[in-house]
């Protein structure tokens, strides 16, 4: 069976490398014409090439350096993607980041504000950024949202355990945002558990073999796991889904494991 986005148009942030790339990659394959978002413009360029070459004839992807987490960014990049590409009916809330590892005693205010403003506060200005500038306007639109969270969200961890908070309120915020946004809205999450990126390095590549054993299905995540769950919430199979939080995390949590990203 063939998922289709034809026609569609998704905007990902933190779309130039890991998870967020291989999203936006299979949204292109399935026809979706994509607008990619992170800080630097030398690893979009990279994603931009790379994405295209195995894209659907026909759609276009393009890109801007922006961070997510600034006020003006979404407001600004929005409007941008819908001048390029025509609308946006798609967004994903992607960007992610913990420039703290330790215990919560040991976390200063400016790196803790940074987590939120990244992992929790980006996701609800960038989906009233397009509330307001498409969404609000048309009778039915069909839009979809899928916020980036973690397994992290639902256990306790040491050393990131204000990142797991950050995603634990994702998980709640994406409920709340289902719930306000709807009918013309659907939003939904991903927990993804242990996946093979640049951003989990420290957690996966010390000990790989030793997690994949401990996993039910054997093995760590790849973003590409992620990227089929992504597209299945953004797609029309799941037009009957708001507020859901989908785990994908090689069985992680029903194994008693503790190991996110």
């Amino acid at each position: 069976m063939e998922i289709s986005l034809k026609g569609k148009v998704a905007l990902v942030t933190g779309g130039s490398r890991g998870i967020g790339q291989a999203i936006a990659s299979i949204f292109a394959q399935a026809g979706a014409s994509v607008m990619i978002t992170s800080r630097k413009k030398e690893g979009l360029e990279l994603a931009q090439s790379e994405i295209m070459a195995t894209a659907m004839r026909g759609t276009q992807v393009e890109y801007i350096a922006a961070n997510a987490g600034e006020h003006e960014t979404p407001s600004a990049v929005v409007s941008e993607t819908i001048s390029k590409l025509g609308s946006v009916d798609i967004l994903v809330n992607n960007a992610a980041t913990n420039p703290y590892y330790g215990p919560l005693a040991g976390l200063d205010p400016s790196r803790a504000d940074k987590i939120m403003a990244i992992n929790l506060r980006a996701a609800l200005l960038w989906t009233q950024a397009c509330w307001e500038q498409q969404w609000n306007i048309v009778e039915s639109n069909g839009a979809s949202v899928v916020n980036i969270a973690s397994i992290g969200g639902m256990s306790v961890e040491a050393g990131i355990g204000y990142y797991n908070v950050s995603k634990a309120a994702l998980i709640h915020l994406t409920r709340q945002m289902a719930y306000e946004f709807a009918p013309k809205v659907r939003v939904n999450s991903i927990s993804p558990g242990l996946v093979r990126t640049q951003f989990a390095k420290a957690l996966w590549e010390p000990h790989e073999e030793k997690v994949a054993r401990s996993l039910p299905l054997k093995r760590i995540g790849e973003p590409d796991d992620i990227a089929g769950a992504a597209l299945f919430l953004a797609s029309e199979l799941s037009t009957w889904m708001t507020g859901h939080n989908l785990v994908v995390d090689g069985g992680a949590l029903v194994s008693g494991g503790s190991v996110v990203f």
